[in-house]
């Protein structure tokens, strides 16, 4: 199976600042890809080049290539809203819009005029809220300010908000960091029910989290890509001397 994403000789500035160099690597389909590093790694930089949300900061600079389904998306005439539509962003905390729950879901398929009438919106804000796993909780309140819900339930509404426009890919960007364990434990296990369906990549801090979801890992240490592969080979039997000295706690 050809890979989802495919990077090649990506380098990224900040000013004169480099924060990536010369990266070359794939993400595999319907699989969940976990960036690990050291903060301030490059691995955040890495993640939201992906969706060209680099770009929002004006200082950024990057060449090379991104390939999503072999489309490079940083090619010229290429609809940035059509990139941030397949490739969708869950941040590291819940941006709740500032209108009610059921709205926030509904959001994104008004804004792509996806839906016909009220009864198919009906039906997608129940379907998503049910699989982000927050519909039992939320149903009876669903015109309520989405800004009254927990820290964790927010996070569950982003996701569910980002599933509505039908993605093919998730980027996760320490989506449980802000979150308490109980919350982070229903994140996990929503990613993990949405990998057959979905390419996930997620960037975390937290090696007992990589561990518990990775099928793919690329590590990285100073904007650079150290190791890549199989979660199964770089936990238990990595190649580079720095990968099995994050993997040992050295760093």
């Amino acid at each position: 199976m050809r890979p989802h994403i495919q990077v090649k000789n990506l380098n990224v500035y900040y000013g004169k600042s480099q924060a990536l160099k010369n990266v070359n690597l794939e993400i595999p389909r319907n699989q969940i890809t976990v960036i690990m590093g050291p903060s301030g790694c490059g691995k955040t930089t890495l993640l939201k080049s992906f969706n060209r949300f680099l770009e929002l900061d004006e200082n950024t600079r990057l060449t090379g290539q991104i390939l999503v389904d072999d489309e490079d998306i940083y090619a010229n005439g290429v609809d940035v809203t059509e990139v941030r539509k397949v490739i969708g962003l869950l941040a590291q905390r819940p941006y709740p819009l500032p209108m009610s729950i059921y709205d926030n879901v509904a959001h994104g398929l008004h804004l792509h005029q996806m839906k016909k009438n009220r009864k198919e919106y009906d039906e997608a804000v129940h379907h998503y809220l049910e699989i982000a796993g927050l519909w039992d909780e939320v149903k009876d309140r669903l015109r309520e300010p989405a800004t009254g819900l927990s820290i964790g339930q927010q996070q569950r509404l982003c996701l569910a908000r980002g599933l509505a426009i039908e993605p093919e890919i998730i980027l996760g960007d320490e989506p449980t960091s802000a979150l308490d364990p109980i919350s982070s434990q229903h994140i996990e296990k929503i990613l993990l029910g949405l990998r057959d369906q979905y390419t996930i990549v997620i960037v975390t801090h937290i090696l007992r989290q990589a561990k518990r979801l990775a099928d793919h890992v690329i590590f990285m240490y100073m904007g650079e890509v150290v190791e890549t592969g199989s979660a199964e080979k770089i936990f238990n039997d990595p190649v580079e001397k720095r990968t099995k000295e994050y993997l040992a706690g050295v760093f």
